[in-house]
């Protein structure tokens, strides 16, 4: 899909009012990501809609799941997910629109490939606080109500429009989660991104449970949370379209096109954070950051895990990633 189709999307799910549970935002934004399913010719995950209803009153809530079935659909299926709600009433372009219109674009994409499992796009409504990690949370309920059989890995995507803001880091995809099975670093080592993106794949005790893959965390499920991190306009009425960057969200795309077809032949059977992947993120953090920290006059040598956690506090507290 071209950058031009992918701000389309994001334009169509914007709004100034936003997409807060229960708004019209809201509401028109479930419409339309069904909508695009069907248009890609993808199958309802259960039953007959694309929309599955959840809570009290049955009204307000309710993730959306699509299914491009594989060649064995007896084997656990690979999750794609993205809330597609704003904290309160605000644009929520790169929060989360951005993620939904890559997500969208991967599914055309993978519409067209034979692969033996199956690809579940999964769109989680009430992210956002006041649901963030409680019981009515989207991601949550369909954890624990809706899905049918396990997964075999979710790629949870938030925060993925924008630029990451330092100097000569713009690129940059941060991977998190790749301490959750043993073979996610084969996997990680394999899918090379596109030209303009690099990726740096880290540990989610650097970033915590900051988005929907918390869920697949807590019950010891391999996991992968894919996002620029933190920047000036999140949780703001800043976050429109005109700050996102097109060409990096098409990269993520091809990259996470390529990411499904590794993981779909891929091993995950554990031990749930039962592997040492330092070597992996000293590799990866001394070819795509430290370079550039050195460009902007700060030195570093990346050696042992005592460093990693020093050039994590330093992005965290200088550059607010």
């Amino acid at each position: 899909m071209s950058q031009n189709s992918l701000e389309a999307d994001v334009l169509k799910l914007v709004s100034d009012r936003g997409r807060n549970v229960g708004s019209p935002g809201h509401i028109h934004a479930r419409g339309y990501i069904a909508e695009r399913l069907a248009g890609l010719g993808l199958t309802p995950y259960v039953g007959d809609s694309f929309i599955l209803r959840f809570g009290a009153d049955n009204s307000h809530f309710a993730n959306i799941v699509g299914q491009i079935t594989g060649s064995s659909p007896e084997l656990a299926p690979i999750l794609l997910g993205a809330h597609y709600d704003t904290c309160g009433d605000l644009p929520g372009a790169d929060d989360n629109a951005a993620a939904i219109s890559i997500l969208l674009s991967v599914g055309e994409s993978l519409a067209g490939m034979q692969r033996e499992r199956s690809v579940l796009l999964t769109f989680f409504d009430s992210e956002e606080p006041p649901h963030f990690l409680e019981p009515t949370m989207g991601s949550i309920r369909f954890f624990e109500d809706q899905q049918t059989s396990p997964t075999h890995v979710a790629v949870i995507l938030d925060l993925v429009g924008h630029d990451v803001p330092v100097p000569g880091m713009e690129d940059l995809l941060f991977v998190v989660g790749v301490e959750s099975d043993p073979g996610l670093e084969k996997v990680l080592v394999q899918s090379e991104p596109p030209s303009g993106l690099r990726t740096v794949p880290t540990q989610n005790s650097y970033v915590g449970d900051l988005s929907d893959h918390h869920i697949f965390r807590k019950n010891s499920l391999p996991y992968l949370l894919l996002t620029c991190g933190h920047w000036e306009h999140y949780h703001a009425s800043t976050d429109t379209p005109d700050k996102l960057n097109f060409g990096k969200m098409e990269a993520i795309a091809g990259y996470l096109t390529n990411l499904v077809e590794i993981l779909s032949d891929s091993i995950l059977e554990g031990p749930f954070e039962g592997n040492e992947t330092l070597p992996m993120e000293i590799y990866f953090l001394n070819k795509n950051i430290v370079p550039a920290l050195r460009e902007s006059g700060i030195g570093l040598s990346i050696r042992t895990r005592t460093d990693v956690d020093q050039l994590v506090a330093l992005l965290m507290t200088r550059f607010g990633l």
